[in-house]
């Protein structure tokens, strides 16, 4: 890692961390919604979270690290689980994906206070 991906990491890490846990929040507000809301709520969601798996892939692509390629993993298995019908059990899936990104700020953020750049 060099100074400009830790950067570039740390910064899209925050970014997809609030991302997720909107997404998380999101879903579980959907579940108490009526039946007929909910089909327009889940449309909403499955859009949040295809941006989101678009950012941790310009993310991969912008400052490489294996964590972003479990976190896409975690966030497609979310996406299949909201297609299926059961959002709700989507946000497991989303956590494990928060977890990854939370490792990569770390390591990055560590990386920045030894270059003495944070």
């Amino acid at each position: 890692m060099n100074s400009k991906e830790a950067i570039i990491a740390f910064s899209q890490g925050e970014k997809i961390k609030s991302g997720l846990i909107w997404i998380n929040q999101v879903l579980e507000l959907a579940a108490g919604l009526s039946p007929q809301d909910t089909r327009g709520a889940e449309e909403t969601i499955k859009a949040l979270v295809h941006m989101l798996a678009n950012e941790i892939l310009l993310s991969q692509k912008m400052a490489p690290d294996a964590s972003w390629q479990e976190a896409a993993k975690h966030v497609d298995t979310a996406l299949i689980m909201i297609n299926s019908g059961v959002a709700l059990d989507a946000t497991y899936h989303l956590t494990q994906a928060l977890s990854q990104v939370t490792g990569i700020n770390q390591r990055s953020m560590s990386f920045l206070k030894e270059q003495a750049l944070l």
